[in-house]
């Protein structure tokens, strides 16, 4: 198990860096414009604003699963 959520991590860890997300309309002008450094920015851009939303996920889950797992241990 423990092995198992190791490897979990490590993959997540590893997929904001393989992932290339653009909206419709910024992948119009990006492409229309010979700076990649801009095109680049963008896409640290939307994998950092994607990095929130995970993060208060994770931190809910994780404090239900500590409340559960304090219910359970004072039964």
């Amino acid at each position: 198990m423990k092995l198992r959520m190791i490897f979990l991590a490590i993959v997540l860890l590893m997929l904001p860096s393989l992932a290339e997300a653009q909206c419709a309309m910024c992948r119009a002008v990006l492409e229309s414009s010979d700076n990649q450094s801009m095109a680049q920015g963008i896409n640290d851009g939307i994998i950092y604003l994607m990095i929130f939303p995970y993060l208060a996920i994770g931190g809910i889950g994780f404090f239900i699963y500590r409340s559960y797992k304090k219910n359970k241990s004072s039964q």
